[in-house]
């Protein structure tokens, strides 16, 4: 197999894991997932809201999915552990797992929508932005967006501030799917900037004082 065909095949892998592991883990607030080489096998971290619900009474439940992946995947020796999200509203993909959660509970998509809005600005988040698309009302699909703050559609820094996740609602009309973007507490903006006094720029400033 050659090296592009070896890369494509590790990349699909990994996408059909995190597809897996955000199943089988929504109960427990999956928050997203890391895969790493190790000398023993591969060692898969899962990043969760409620660790407790994914280890499962004497660790029978980790177990019984670390088998189901041994199955399912094409990854040597893979062994699962389970860490707890931090800041979990800030966590783009658990929000938006909580948002389609509410959806399909029967919460109208307005509420929903402004609701896990204002969590996330709620816990600091510099902007975000809130996408609800499917058959939202009635027989026809259309999207609903919901957006706080400030959010970035294009260029570099989507790729290195914006934090995105997605998640999908099954309702009787058919699926919803729930996109949710975050620009964090701690991002650095590009088109921020700060203007000094003259005092504070120090020796930057030449003194022209005359004698």
């Amino acid at each position: 197999m050659s090296i592009e065909r070896k890369f494509i095949s590790e990349y699909i892998e990994r996408a059909r894991l995190s597809e897996f592991l955000a199943k089988s883990l929504s109960n427990a607030g999956f928050g997203g997932s890391e895969i790493n080489r190790t000398p023993l096998g591969t060692q898969i971290i899962t990043y969760v809201e409620k660790p407790g619900l994914v280890i499962g009474k004497g660790g029978e439940n980790i177990r019984s999915i670390t088998e189901e992946v041994k199955r399912k995947f094409k990854f040597d020796n893979p062994q699962i552990e389970v860490l707890e999200a931090k800041k979990t509203r800030l966590n783009p993909l658990i929000m938006a797992n909580k948002l389609a959660t509410l959806l399909e509970r029967g919460w109208y998509f307005r509420r929903a929508g402004h609701s896990i809005l204002n969590e996330i600005m709620g816990e600091g988040a510099l902007g975000c932005e809130i996408k609800i698309s499917g058959k939202l009302t009635g027989p026809r699909s259309r999207m609903e967006k919901f957006i706080k703050g400030y959010i970035i559609h294009s260029g570099e820094p989507v790729y290195d501030i914006v934090e995105t996740g997605f998640a999908i609602a099954k309702k009787k009309l058919g699926v919803i799917g729930v996109s949710v973007r975050i620009i964090p507490p701690d991002a650095k903006l590009p088109d921020k900037y700060n203007i000094l006094d003259a005092d504070d720029r120090g020796d930057n400033v030449d003194s022209d004082e005359s004698e």
